[in-house]
Order: structure tokens, then sequence, then C-alpha cells
């Protein structure tokens, strides 16, 4: 099968798609509890390529269902929330959370027909701060995923959301890339800049590792490896999880708790949901180096143009395209900033829209260092077709207690230690979220 085959259904999430069919066997993130208020205005919102209102009613629950009025489609962001139900201004029809037909006040009564009206909604969830959404067979909803950041009690949680305007699987191939960072986001600093002890140094002194990488019950995994000259050996591991989380290695893998949701808008917009533990960074980007300043280039904060009502109105950064990432052309040249782009968020988020909408895999020439990236591609296509040609249920979705077991971050071994041996073992005492 070509590449660009193998693209188009990995990469296409429109309905009827072969990956569009598959991630609708899962629960989505779609946005934060904050965003949507009791009785307060509608939400729009582009989930696998439909676009959907978002509304909070009276009692407190959560619809999310097609904007067009199922009567002359009509745009149900235009309508009243009140009294528990969304009216559409145009008719008068109105709607509970549940897509139901509860008035219809411009039909006489005799001839009042709304038992049979039901607009197209979609069950809903809500844990730790997020909404969720199931898209698919309303009759067959799985459990919420044991994702171990989602289930951060919403006091320690934190969320970002940052929209990036390009594919939902080349974004997401940056955070299961790691030989990246040494350039990337550390490509001004020599290991004289850190202290012999900075966690992040070994990226500098070595900025090629070397990998071990498999399928899992969760998705796939992968451990970059690097020997230190103490003579330990140090991994950092990181992971996909399906259908379009990663967790990623920048943070000691004892304590910290993080994943990253890429969720596609449709299929050339996408929408970051980044969840950890505790209100502060842990991250080891954030630590100083030698000087005592951070990393050049670091930023721990995104800013953000003020939200808008428009399908592609929320959280989308002040550094864009449109601007090239306010680049500091005189800092990269000086090498005090790599990219000349502040941020590491954001640098990743400039070569991976810099790559198009959709990337032509035809065009690429993968490397060793892109061990995680084929073998991911490769895992999610079969399991996308598995499912496509013969119903295979998608992994974790019967059983969503597999993501739980997915954790990602840096620590040290002796020389010989096999790495799965040396993940489960580390595992074992690490300060884990308790399950519901």
């Amino acid at each position: 099968m070509s590449a660009n085959q193998d693209r188009d259904d990995i990469c296409l999430v429109g309905a009827g798609t072969p990956m569009g069919n598959f991630m609708r066997q899962y629960w989505i993130p779609a946005a934060m509890s904050s965003e949507v208020q009791a009785d307060g205005a509608p939400v729009r919102l582009v989930l696998l390529g439909e676009k959907l209102i978002a509304f909070r009613d009276s009692s407190g629950r959560i619809g999310i269902m097609d904007h067009r009025c199922p009567h002359r489609c009509a745009s149900l962001f235009l309508g009243r929330n009140e009294e528990n139900g969304i009216r559409c201004i145009y008719h008068g029809w109105k709607f509970d959370t549940d897509g139901n037909c509860v008035d219809m006040p411009s039909v006489p009564a005799h001839q009042d027909f709304k038992d049979k009206v039901h607009a197209k909604a979609y069950k809903t969830a809500e844990r730790n701060g997020l909404v969720w959404v199931f898209m698919g067979d309303q009759s067959k909803i799985p459990g919420l995923p044991s994702i171990e950041a989602n289930l951060v009690p919403e006091d320690d949680v934190n969320i970002v959301f940052t929209q990036r305007e390009c594919n939902w699987m080349q974004a997401l191939e940056g955070d299961i890339d790691t030989s990246h960072f040494g350039f990337l986001h550390a490509g001004s600093l020599e290991p004289d800049d850190f202290q012999d002890d900075h966690p992040m140094r070994h990226t500098v002194v070595n900025r090629a590792p070397e990998y071990h990488v498999s399928d899992a019950d969760w998705g796939t995994t992968y451990a970059a490896y690097r020997k230190d000259s103490n003579g330990e050996m140090s991994w950092r591991f990181a992971n996909f999880l399906f259908p379009f989380w990663a967790q990623t290695p920048n943070g000691d893998f004892h304590t910290m708790v993080t994943a990253r949701a890429w969720v596609p808008m449709d299929d050339t917009h996408t929408m970051a949901i980044s969840i950890s533990r505790g209100r502060q960074r842990t991250s080891f980007s954030s630590m100083p180096l030698k000087n005592g300043k951070q990393m050049p280039g670091f930023k721990s904060k995104i800013d953000y143009l003020p939200n808008t009502t428009d399908w592609y109105g929320r959280w989308r950064p002040v550094a864009n395209q449109q601007n090239d990432y306010l680049i500091d052309r005189d800092a990269q040249r000086r090498n005090e900033i790599y990219t000349g782009i502040t941020t590491v968020f954001l640098q990743d988020q400039s070569v991976t829209e810099s790559m198009g909408g959709v990337t032509d895999w035809s065009f690429e020439h993968l490397a060793p260092s892109d061990h995680m990236v084929a073998r991911t591609r490769r895992r999610i296509a079969r399991a996308v077709r598995a499912f496509q040609e013969d119903g295979v249920t998608p992994p974790g979705v019967e059983d969503p207690e597999v993501f739980w077991k997915a954790r990602s971050g840096s620590f040290h071994t002796p020389i010989d230690a096999e790495w799965l041996s040396a993940y489960d073992e580390h595992l074992q005492v690490s300060n884990r979220v308790a399950r519901d």
C-alpha cells in the first residue's frame, strides 16, 4: 500500500472515513468544563469534521449536538439557552441535552409532532475539569479511559488547550520524537551550560540517542537511551495511547503525571489538550541552567489571542503562521535561541504547521531516529483496518483500564538493565494517581 494511502487512512477523520469511524469508538475530550456555563451562550465546537454546539442547561447538564436545528437547519448556536433546553430562535423549537424536542410552539397543538423529532446529540460526561463526548453508536457507550492524568482530582489538575493548524497525526508525532529536543529546543546549548546533575544535560551531550520501540496494550511505547559519564544508562520513556494521546518524557518518571490529546477538529485543525498533575510545572525544561537562568527560548505560558465565537476561534496562540511565530532572527543568528522562537510548545507548533495541513508522506525519508513514528503509524493502520474490515474492537475500548498502565518520564539504571523490565520496576515504585 502506498505511503499516502496509509496517510489518508490514518489522518483523515471525517464521518465515513476509516479513521473517522475508528475514532468515534472512543470518548473525546471536547472542552473545559469552565467554558460551558449553565444557561450561558452555546459554544461552537468542531470535532472530527462535524460542526457542533455545546451548552449547559439550567440543571448543569451538558449537551453536545449538531448545530443545525432539525426543523429548517438554522444554527442552534444562535439559540436561547433557557429553562433546561436550547431554543431555536427561528420558530421556537426547543431541545433538551439529549436532543429531544420538548416544545414546538409554532405548530398548532393538535398537529404537534415533537415526539418524532430529535436533534443529533451525543452522550457527554465530565471528569475533573474536562467535558467529554462520545460520537459513536449511542447505544454502545464505553467507559471513560483510565488515563492517569485525567484521574488527577480537579483541585490539582492543570489543563491547557492550544489550537494547531495542521493534521492531528503530524502534531502528535512531535510528542513521540525525542531526538529533536537537542536541536529544536536546546540547540543553542552546550554541555557546560548545564550543572553536571541537570536532568536535561544528556540530551545535549548526546544528541543522537538510540531507541527501543514496542507495541503496547495501550498503543506503542519507546525508550531512548544514552550511556551517562558515570556509567549508568539514562532512559527517556514515552508513549502513544489510542486513539490520539501522547505522553512525553521530559520529567521525572516517578512523579510526573502527564498526557496530551491531539483531538482532530478536522483534517487540518487540531486541538492539543495538555493535562498534568500539579499546578506548578514539573518539566525538566523549566529547571534553571548553571547560570541560574532558564533554557534559551523557554517561556512557561503561551500567550493567546482573545477567544471568539468563530468555529476555529478558541485557544489560538498570538505567535502563529501569519506572523512567523514572532521569530527573532537576531537571537537565532547570535545562537541565543536556536529557533528564534520562544516557548517550547510553540517551537514544536512552528515546525509541524510548516509541514502543511497534511504532510505528504511520500516525500519523507525516515531515519532510525524515527523508529517510534514508523511503529506508531503501523500500529494505528493495522488497528484501523482490523476494525474496518473485520469488526475488531479498537484497543482499549472494552478495557479502558489498559491506559492506566502507561506512564512517561526519565530515570537511570545500571548499564545492563533490560528496558521493559526497568519500566515495570520503576512503575511499581512511582507515585501513582488513584483510579476511580
